[in-house]
């Protein structure tokens, strides 16, 4: 552009001479000020280097510190300027900037510091004490860091210092009592802390403090009478805090407060009248979440400028005060968990401004009003929850069309829930649980799924009736909780409650469901819950139920659910309560099931059909505290590794088939308070460490094979805490159990019994051996090498028969094999049962003088409780070969039980034998042993 008016040179130069003139005689008369000027400017550039230095810049925000050729005055966040020090830093602003890194004290050395802005940040450390040194600092903002330590007491030296925030960081300690004395302080706000202490005495003496707000730390004590005498007190927020006694009566008889927070504290008393308040612009009032008893003073309706009056969570009891109904500008009142009681006064619902009415919790009674919905044009939130209201839902209500949240839940609402809930089309929360209401559920849900916005959904427990419809589906998909339990609600689940795939929650319990579960509820990932217990729901549980990894709860009791359990549950890795009880599943329990870790609260498959034994894979459930598996068809010990669930308190097995003994590593379920062992086939001793369990509280051992004495310690000492019926061997005890005594002379009687029988069965030994080695030694007197035969009687089969028996000696059929032979297990045409052949090996050394031996003891040795022979075979094989069998009678197991004859075995296991009894059991439990050791000793190997 150019010049409007240029001077020409003749005109200029003088003009120049002039200032050099000028300026050399002000240079040469003050030489030293210009080089201090010059020197401080250095120093402001170093000291914001330093404090560079030590932080990190991930945003860049102070790349243009870089930059050498530009002044520190332009560089990004500093700004400069005094009247008499242009070149001076005068104010930080770096808010939000990502600066993470400590604060540097080199920052005190900027003296002519006035604000200090550095909120938003990840500053670490501590509140550098040289702070104090700023002789003009009048703002320090400090918040949401991750500042710790205490508050440096000297700050209080800050002559100038009218704001001091430090929000949102980690510092601790007490709030320094200087500030009590600081009289330009007009600001103090350390909220989000962790302070403790009690707020100093003198706190308010300050004529300029406006502002303390110290929510949320650990301030103890009671708040100073002290802190209302500031004439410019706005606001106290001193909520969330541990502060106890009495709300001063001078806090509230401030001439200039407008806000008085004091929610979530510990204080007592009584609501102080307020007589002296002036009219404000607005004024807030929250008292909520402390122990304050009495009424609530009618003098609040004096507040003609009251915005927010926030008093729930107390123990104010008494009416609700009409005067409440006067204040034309009342936005929110919660007065919801108190002992309230009385109808609600008639002028509340005029209050043309209120956005949120809350009396939920308390013990109010009446009807809402017709009109409510014309009254309230303004109401986004009603809470009536947990009252004594009673009568319709007015129609009117429906449109309130500001309406998100609508709690109307446990009262005595009755009549139809009119479909027209679905004209609330901002409606966010539904909560019309436990009522009376009527309707069919298919018409609201259908009106409901106009409502976009609808996140909870509570219709449980009512007297709705019909099916859910498919269009259940369509409901909002930001819907988090669906809750229609315990109404009566009839037909199948529909598979579009697949779609609802935001629901954390789905109660669809005692219903009159039919039909399965659908495989789609697979496909609710989010879910946490889910209950639909007490239907007719059967059929199998889809495996899709292992596509829920969130779950953690899941109730299917009481349905006519059947099959096995799936082993898909092992995906559930967050579930710790799980009953299926009550049901018809069977098979056997999955090991991916009980290998859940995640299961600690509860697991119970009672009252099925289930079989198998309880999987070892159990002992991995060592934080649950309840395990039932009662009433089932359970079989086999008890695993011992489930001593290893030392969390358990209640531990129920009863109704199955378990046998043996109780594990030994019971001995550490000492946290356990119920155990039913009852109705199965356990036996054994009592142990006597339950005796130790301090808190076992309950324990049934009833019907099983227990014998012995009964343990005295402990819950023994109790017999309403004991039961042992139906052990027919156990004595002693508390004699409250009735059980006979254990008699010292039986006990010895016994043990001669058992003497007697020893010397018997060694004396029947010794005599059975004396007789084998008479037989062998005749047998070596003869000089016939012939074979002996047995007695008449015994048919003589050919080899045809034996291979074609066994199946051409086929491995399939092969028992085990010894020293001079093998054992096939084979059926010969003239036997109905399965009969053992030993085949000797003729080829080895000392095989055919074993066949002999065996010969011979038949021909000689007869007995009712031994194995029956049933022939001998002694001929050639298909190569011509010497070929030398026996057949016995086919005994599955080598054990005493089942070799003897049923009638032995049958005494044997009773036990309910005399003493000649038990010699002649003895002789044949004898006779066995010689059989078995003389003949068969032979490293019989079975397979």
């Amino acid at each position: 552009m150019p010049l409007s008016y240029a001077p020409s040179s003749n005109s200029f130069w003088p003009f120049v001479l002039v200032f050099l003139t000028f300026s050399s005689i002000s240079f040469s008369l003050h030489p030293a000020s210009a080089a201090t000027t010059t020197s401080q400017n250095l120093t402001d550039w170093q000291d914001l280097l330093s404090f560079k230095s030590l932080l990190s810049d991930p945003l860049g925000s102070l790349a243009s510190w870089n930059n050498e050729s530009l002044h520190f005055c332009n560089w990004w966040g500093i700004t400069c300027g005094s009247r008499r020090h242009p070149l001076r830093v005068t104010a930080l602003d770096l808010d939000s900037q990502d600066l993470a890194g400590p604060i540097s004290p080199s920052i005190a050395n900027l003296t002519f510091l006035r604000r200090i802005n550095l909120p938003n940040n990840q500053l670490h450390g501590r509140v550098p004490q040289e702070l104090s040194l700023l002789p003009r600092l009048e703002y320090l903002n400090l918040s949401t860091n991750s500042l710790e330590g205490e508050i440096p007491s000297n700050l209080s030296h800050c002559p100038n210092l009218k704001s001091l925030s430090i929000t949102n960081n980690m510092v601790e300690g007490e709030i320094p009592r200087e500030f009590s004395s600081h009289r330009k302080i007009q600001i103090l706000s350390a909220s989000n802390n962790n302070l403790t202490g009690s707020i100093p005495t003198l706190l308010g003496s300050s004529p300029s403090l406006t502002v303390v707000r110290l929510r949320n730390n650990g301030l103890t004590g009671g708040i100073p009478p002290f802190l209302a005498n500031s004439s410019s007190l706005i606001v106290v927020d001193l909520s969330s805090n541990s502060l106890t006694g009495e709300i001063p009566h001078s806090l509230f008889n401030s001439s200039s407060l407008q806000t008085i927070d004091l929610f979530h504290n510990k204080l007592t008393g009584g609501i102080p009248s307020f007589l002296m308040i002036r009219a404000s612009p607005r004024f807030v009032l929250r008292l909520s979440s402390n122990s304050l008893s009495g009424s609530i003073p009618p003098s609040l309706g004096n507040l003609s400028s009251l915005l927010y009056l926030n008093l729930n969570e107390n123990n104010l009891e008494g009416s609700i005060p009409e005067s409440l109904g006067k204040i034309p500008g009342l936005e929110l009142i919660d007065l919801s968990t108190n002992f309230l009681s009385g109808r609600m006064p008639p002028p509340l619902y005029n209050l043309s401004s209120l956005t949120l009415l809350g009396v939920g919790t308390n013990r109010l009674s009446g009807t809402l009003p017709p009109d409510i919905g014309v009254t309230l044009p303004s109401l986004q939130s009603l809470i009536t929850q947990s009252n004594l209201f009673q009568g319709p839902i007015p129609a009117s209500l429906y449109n309130a069309s500001h309406i998100q949240m609508l709690d109307l839940a446990t009262n005595s609402f009755n009549g139809l829930l009119s479909s027209s809930v679905g004209s609330l089309k901002n409606l966010v929360h539904l909560n019309l649980g436990e009522n009376q209401l009527q309707g069919n559920i298919w018409s609201v849900l259908s009106s409901l799924t106009n409502c976009s916005l609808l996140e909870g959904l509570y219709l449980e427990d009512n007297k709705l009736g019909g099916t859910l419809p498919a269009s259940v589906g369509n409901l909002s998909t930001r819907l988090e909780k669906l809750m229609v339990g315990a109404n009566q609600i009839s037909g199948t689940i529909p598979i579009e409650i697949g779609n609802l795939v935001n629901l954390t929650v789905l109660f669809l319990d005692n219903n009159l469901f039919t039909g399965s579960i659908p495989p789609t509820v697979g496909r609710l990932r989010n879910l946490n819950l889910l209950d639909m217990h007490r239907n007719k729901i059967s059929g199998p549980i889809p495996s899709s139920i292992g596509n829920l990894t969130q779950l953690s709860e899941l109730y299917m009791q009481e349905n006519e659910l059947s099959c096995n359990i799936p082993a898909s549950f092992g995906y559930c890795g967050y579930l710790n309560i799980l009953n299926l009880s009550h049901n018809a599943l069977s098979g056997s329990i999955p090991k991916e099931l009980v290998a859940l870790s995640s299961l600690t609260r509860a697991l119970d498959l009672s009252h099925n059909n289930l079989t198998g034994s309880l999987p070892m894979e159990v002992g991995g459930l060592i934080n649950l505290a309840c395990l039932n598996v009662s009433n089932n068809r359970l079989s086999g010990e008890i695993p011992g590794t489930l001593g290893a669930c030392q969390h358990s308190e209640y531990l129920r097995l009863e109704g199955n088939f378990f046998q043996g003994n109780i594990p030994q590593s019971f001995v550490s379920l000492r946290g356990v308070e119920e155990l039913d062992l009852s109705r199965n086939h356990l036996s054994g001793r009592i142990p006597e460490f339950f005796g130790s369990f301090r808190f076992l509280q309950y324990l049934n051992l009833s019907f099983n094979y227990f014998e012995g004495e009964v343990p005295k310690d402990g819950v023994f000492g109790n017999s309403s805490e004991i039961f042992v019926d139906g052990n027919k061997r156990l004595c002693g005890g508390d004699p409250k159990l009735q059980l006979p005594p254990c008699s010292v002379q039986a006990s010895k009687r016994n043990l001669s019994k058992i003497i007697i029988i020893i010397i018997a069965v060694v004396a029947a030994i010794l005599f059975l051996c004396f007789l084998v080695i008479f037989l062998q030694l005749r047998k070596g007197r003869e000089i016939s090498p012939s074979v002996p035969s047995l007695e008449e009687g015994f048919k003589m089969i050919s080899y045809t028969d034996i291979f074609r028996a066994t199946g051409g000696f086929s491995s399939a059929n092969l028992v085990g094999t010894g020293s001079f032979g093998s054992v096939y297990k084979g059926r010969l045409d003239c036997e109905e049962k399965f009969v053992a052949v030993k085949v000797f090996n003729i080829q080895r050394v000392g095989a055919l003088k074993s066949f002999k031996a065996e010969c011979e003891i038949i021909r000689n040795v007869r007995h009712n409780n031994l194995v029956r022979i049933i022939t001998s075979c002694s001929s050639v094989d298909s190569t011509g070969n010497d070929f030398k069998a026996l057949i016995f009678e086919y005994m599955p197991n080598g054990s005493l039980d089942e070799w003897l004859h049923p009638k032995a075995q049958e005494c044997h296991q009773t036990r309910k034998l005399n003493l000649s009894q038990r010699l002649n059991i003895a002789l044949d439990v004898a006779l066995y042993i010689i059989y078995i050791t003389a003949l068969q000793c032979q490293r019989f190997t079975v397979i």
